[in-house]
C-alpha cells in the first residue's frame, strides 16, 4: 500500500454492551479509511499486558484490566492517507469532558475509564499495536472501487 498508513481502532467493552460498533465503523468509512482488518475478541490478559505494558506499574491498571476483560472488544484496522493522526482527532480526547462534540468520545462517552475506543497514538504504536492484535493472514490488502477518489492522494 503505496504511501498509505494503518492504524488499530478497538471498541472497547462498554462500545460494545452500548451496540455502538455499527456508528463507530460507519464514521470511519464516512471519512474514506478502508477496512483491512475486523475482528471480535475476548481479550486476554496476556493481550492486554502487552498493549498496555506502559501503564502496568499504574495504580488503576488493575481496574483497566477487569474493564478491557469484561466483555467482548472489537478490533479493527483501518488504512488510509494519514489515518492514525486523523484517527486520533476523530475519536477525541482520552478523558470525554474534554473531547469535542463531533468526535466519538464527545459523542459517545461519560467518563475517562469508559471511553468507548482505543485508537493507536502514533505510526510506531500502531505497527506495534497491529502486530499484537493480528496475524498477517488476518490482514487483507484489497482495492477500493474508489480508490482513486478517496484513498490515493
Amino acid at each position: 500500500y503505496a504511501g498509505e498508513t494503518r492504524t488499530l481502532i478497538a471498541v472497547k467493552p462498554d462500545g460494545v454492551q452500548r451496540r455502538l460498533v455499527g456508528q463507530i465503523m460507519q464514521r470511519f468509512e464516512q471519512r474514506g479509511f478502508k477496512l483491512v482488518g475486523l475482528k471480535m475478541l475476548q481479550v486476554s490478559d496476556d493481550l492486554l499486558s502487552q498493549h498496555y505494558c506502559e501503564l502496568r506499574t499504574k495504580p488503576f491498571y488493575p481496574r483497566l484490566l477487569h474493564y478491557m476483560t469484561s466483555g467482548p472488544v472489537v478490533a479493527m484496522v483501518w488504512e488510509g492517507h494519514k489515518v492514525v493522526q486523523t484517527s486520533r482527532t476523530m475519536v477525541g480526547h482520552t478523558n470525554p469532558a474534554e473531547a469535542q462534540a463531533g468526535t466519538v468520545r464527545g459523542d459517545f462517552s461519560f467518563h475517562v475509564s469508559r471511553n468507548v475506543v482505543h485508537a493507536s497514538d502514533s505510526l510506531e504504536g500502531a505497527q506495534r499495536e497491529i502486530q499484537l492484535w493480528f496475524q498477517r493472514k488476518e490482514l487483507l490488502n484489497w482495492d477500493c472501487c474508489d480508490q482513486t477518489i478517496t484513498c490515493e492522494v
